[in-house]
């Protein structure tokens, strides 16, 4: 099965990673050796983030900055599950396409902005957003991202990153069964971007690979990491990333192949994988 439209998705945005503590975070990323933008703000509500920006796609450090407002569920995902992976935007151009193209799939377009605390003073990027039913991204938690105001979201010198980093190159997680997903993601990306095997699933979304293994595949791949899912990072000089974690200090797991495994006690709950472009 194929979508019969043209795809208004492009691959990942960005990903989402939940954090305690998010002065914290942003240290912990900065110590990893990647460039952290100023602080974000979610407007009404009480979640706030860091974001670390590459020239296509990005992560977002989301934790609470007031208890007291809307938190969208962060709070109750926290504290059962932890820090750690909480899903993935997709990236479109219009919020109106993405609906249009998957009616029975997704909510009606949601703007969102954010006051970004710039040493000049305060900016509000906004954002159109249109969320996916459960059914229709199992073992996922996603969105697609409009940028309305894509002028104020990326500066030079967030993008230079003393790890060497260039981009997100995919995210991979844990399904019991990964190939009870197969329908949902053909219907939409299409069955030409969809590649499976015994215990896998992976879905090209365009830039980007999603891939869902089974645990025992997971752990095969990251072993005594816990399952915890992967966000993979493509690095300009794999040694030269290798020789900045040494030099701070940042352990790196077993890991077989031409990849660096940074553990998820380093990294707020996932897996930081990097591998050369």
């Amino acid at each position: 099965m194929a979508p019969a439209h043209a795809n208004p998705l492009s691959g990942i945005d960005h990903t989402l990673i939940g954090v305690r503590d998010l002065e914290a975070a942003r240290e912990t990323w900065r110590r990893l050796g990647f460039t952290v933008t100023p602080r974000g703000r979610h407007i009404g509500w009480g979640t706030g983030n860091y974001c670390v920006m590459f020239r296509d796609d990005y992560v977002e450090l989301l934790g609470i900055v007031d208890p007291a407002q809307f938190l969208n569920r962060l709070d109750v995902q926290l504290e059962t599950r932890g820090e750690g992976f909480l899903g993935l935007a997709f990236a479109a151009g219009s919020s109106a396409a993405v609906h249009a193209a998957f009616p029975h799939a997704t909510q009606p377009p949601k703007d969102l902005g954010r006051l970004l605390e710039l040493p000049e003073g305060n900016v509000s990027p906004r954002f159109s957003l249109v969320h996916f039913d459960p059914d229709a991204t199992p073992g996922l938690a996603t969105f697609s991202c409009t940028h309305l105001t894509p002028e104020m979201l990326r500066r030079p010198e967030w993008l230079d990153h003393a790890n060497g980093s260039l981009g997100l190159e995919s995210v991979t997680i844990a399904v019991a069964d990964p190939a009870a997903l197969a329908s949902a993601y053909a219907a939409l990306f299409g069955e030409p971007a969809l590649k499976g095997g015994q215990g896998r699933l992976e879905v090209g979304t365009g830039a980007h690979t999603v891939r869902f293994l089974s645990p025992d595949r997971l752990e095969r791949r990251y072993p005594g990491l816990g399952g915890a899912s992967v966000m993979t990072v493509a690095s300009r000089d794999l040694e030269a990333t290798r020789a900045y974690l040494a030099a701070m200090g940042i352990p790196l797991a077993e890991a077989a192949g031409a990849r660096l495994v940074v553990p998820p006690e380093q990294a707020n709950g996932i897996v930081l994988e990097f591998v050369e472009t």
